[in-house]
């Protein structure tokens, strides 16, 4: 009786595989890195795309975080993955145009290692003042930390990232020397700005922005050529009167040599998901621009990022470790 009742099963089974075979890439997990932890701006905007993309690719996609060295580690295993489409990286910019400029032993290629995927979204940053800095406009708080050097200090998410150097570049177009304290990530740095340690922060706007809703501190400027979208009352560095602009974007890239057909495939469903309207309502309030473009325009874009950073970093005299 038993061996009759497995046999139904059984049968019943391959009935139901043949009825319903399962494609290829239903087999598939695809994985998408990134190099930050949980909570972060590129996790989750990586997140919001993968969740979209499970259905548009019909394939299980998961975020896999790795942590350490500003993004690094996450592009190093990507580079050493096999071009399968089945390993992705999802990351921000500093690491692919910033960091080959200070690092001599990188460890990878930012052009030869990766195959560009698609452009994601573009970002500015947050010029936030807290309760350490006066009352005022950015002008007012660069004339006050002028005439008080030893608390002209800026705080940002990192050392090498894309706002360390865009505080530089206030720095010098400002006239304003200013001290650079480096924070293991935007949250403790958020923190001590609240508490009055570091006057000024330097960082994405998604770091501060619900902390200026609520009073906490104050965004005084934002870095972009426009002004951001969510935050329409906040002025251009421009229009407070300093000559600096500096943005970033985030990407995805698969190994070097990954097909093109495959590079299609994974492009189409980015696209699509940045066309939800509850991706991009999510991605603009963390005061981010849902971006999308193709994998040529991802690595010219690229490109002139790497190209725009050179001089400033290398006239900044910061010496990276490692």
């Amino acid at each position: 009786m038993k061996r009759r009742q497995f046999a139904a099963q059984a049968a019943a089974f391959a009935a139901a595989v043949a009825i319903a075979p399962r494609s290829f890439a239903q087999e598939r997990t695809l994985r998408i890195l990134v190099g930050f932890p949980p909570g972060g701006s590129a996790d989750v905007v990586a997140r919001l795309l993968a969740d979209k993309m499970r259905v548009t690719l019909n394939q299980n996609v998961i975020i896999d975080n790795k942590p350490g060295a500003a993004g690094r580690l996450a592009l190093a295993e990507v580079k050493r993955s096999a071009p399968d489409g089945n390993t992705l990286v999802f990351s921000p910019s500093g690491a692919l145009v910033i960091h080959p400029w200070l690092y001599p032993s990188l460890g990878y290629d930012p052009v030869k290692d990766f195959t560009p995927v698609a452009l994601a979204g573009t970002f500015d940053f947050a010029v936030t003042a807290g309760p350490g800095a006066p009352a005022g406009d950015l002008k007012a708080v660069l004339a006050w930390m002028k005439a008080n050097p030893t608390k002209a200090n800026y705080a940002t998410s990192g050392a090498g990232t894309v706002p360390h150097f865009a505080g530089q570049l206030l720095a010098q177009a400002s006239g304003v020397p200013m001290t650079h304290v480096a924070y293991r990530g935007g949250a403790p740095a958020a923190q001590d700005l609240i508490g009055g340690q570091v006057p000024l922060m330097v960082d994405t706007a998604s770091e501060t922005i619900e902390h200026h809703r609520a009073g906490k501190v104050r965004i005084l400027a934002m870095t972009g050529a426009q002004r951001n979208r969510s935050l329409p009352e906040v002025p251009t560095l421009k229009e407070a009167g300093i000559d600096v602009t500096a943005n970033a974007f985030f990407g995805l890239y698969g190994p070097a040599g990954l097909p093109a057909e495959t590079v299609q495939r994974l492009d189409r469903a980015v696209a699509e998901a940045l066309r939800a309207p509850d991706v991009q309502e999510r991605i603009y309030a963390l005061g981010l621009v849902p971006t999308h473009a193709g994998p040529a325009e991802l690595a010219a874009t690229q490109a002139a990022h790497l190209k725009m950073w050179e001089l400033p970093i290398k006239n900044s005299g910061f010496k990276a470790e490692g």
